[in-house]
C-alpha cells in the first residue's frame, strides 16, 4: 500500500515537472521565431534592393525634379519623382499590364492623387471638394497620411493597428468616417508593424497620421537615392517620361 501511494505521489511529481518544461520549451520556441525574424527581414529588405538595382531605370530632370522610370523583369512598372534641391520624395505610382498586354492606369503611392477627369462637369466637381482627401506625403523620417476635410475636434478621432491584417486603421466615434489601409513599404520588406511608431495630430480639418520609417527603411532609401542619383538623367521636355 505503501510503494502504491509512494508511486502515486512519484507520477504526480513527474508530470508537474513535464508539465512545466513542456511550457518553458514552448515559450522559447516561440522566443526562438520571433527574435530569428531578424535575418529573414533583413534578407526580405536586400531582396527589395536587389529588385530595384537590377531594374531597367531612366531618368529624367525637369521642373525641378528628377524623374525616374522603373521597368521590372514582371512587366510592373514604377515611377517616382524627388525633389531636386531637398531630394524628398514627392510621388511615386505605379501601373502593370493586362492579361493583354494593355497598360493599366496609375496607381499613386505617394503624392497628389491623379487629377479627376476634365469631362467631368464642374458641378460634380464642386460637390466632391467637401468629401475627404486622403493621400500620403513622406518626410525623410516618417510614413506620412494627411487626410483633408476632417473639421472634428482630434478625440473623435482614432487610429490604431490591425498586425493581423497589417494595416493602420483610422475611425471617428461619430461614425462620420472610416479608412483601412497598408504600409506598402513594409510589406515588400516584410518588416513587421510597430505601434509605438504610429501617432497623428490634426489641425486646420486635416488628420495627419505619422508611422515612424524603421531603420532598415531609412537605410534602404539611402542607398536607392544614392543609385538613382548616378544615373544620367535627360533635361528634355518630359515627353518620354511614362508617368503620366
Amino acid at each position: 500500500m505503501c510503494a502504491f501511494i509512494y508511486l502515486f505521489i512519484l507520477a504526480g511529481c513527474v508530470k508537474r515537472v513535464l508539465a512545466s518544461f513542456m511550457c518553458v520549451s514552448s515559450r522559447s520556441l516561440w522566443l526562438r521565431a520571433d527574435s530569428g525574424s531578424g535575418p529573414h527581414e533583413s534578407m526580405a529588405v536586400q531582396n527589395w534592393i536587389d529588385v530595384l538595382k537590377s531594374s531597367q531605370k531612366t531618368a529624367l530632370i525637369h521642373d525641378g525634379k528628377r524623374k525616374i522610370h522603373y521597368l521590372f523583369a514582371d512587366g510592373k512598372e514604377m515611377a517616382e519623382e524627388y525633389d531636386l534641391k531637398t531630394d524628398e520624395l514627392l510621388c511615386r505610382k505605379w501601373r502593370q499590364k493586362s492579361t493583354l498586354g494593355v497598360p493599366g492606369v496609375w496607381q499613386v503611392e505617394v503624392g497628389e492623387p491623379m487629377n479627376l477627369p476634365a469631362a467631368l462637369e464642374s458641378d460634380v466637381i464642386k460637390e466632391n471638394c467637401s468629401n475627404p482627401l486622403f493621400m500620403r506625403k513622406d518626410t525623410k523620417s516618417s510614413f506620412q497620411w494627411r487626410i483633408r476635410n476632417l473639421p472634428y475636434p482630434k478625440d473623435v478621432f482614432s487610429v490604431s493597428l490591425a498586425p493581423s491584417e497589417r494595416c493602420i486603421i483610422i475611425k471617428t466615434t461619430n461614425k462620420k468616417y472610416y479608412k483601412k489601409f497598408s504600409v506598402p513599404d513594409l510589406d515588400r520588406s516584410e518588416l513587421p508593424l510597430d505601434a509605438s511608431a504610429l501617432s497623428y495630430a490634426h489641425a486646420n480639418n486635416t488628420l495627419i497620421v505619422s508611422y515612424q520609417k524603421p531603420k532598415e527603411i531609412v537605410a534602404l532609401e539611402q542607398e536607392l537615392l544614392k543609385e538613382v542619383k548616378k544615373l544620367k538623367g535627360t533635361s528634355e521636355a518630359d515627353v518620354d517620361c511614362k508617368t503620366q
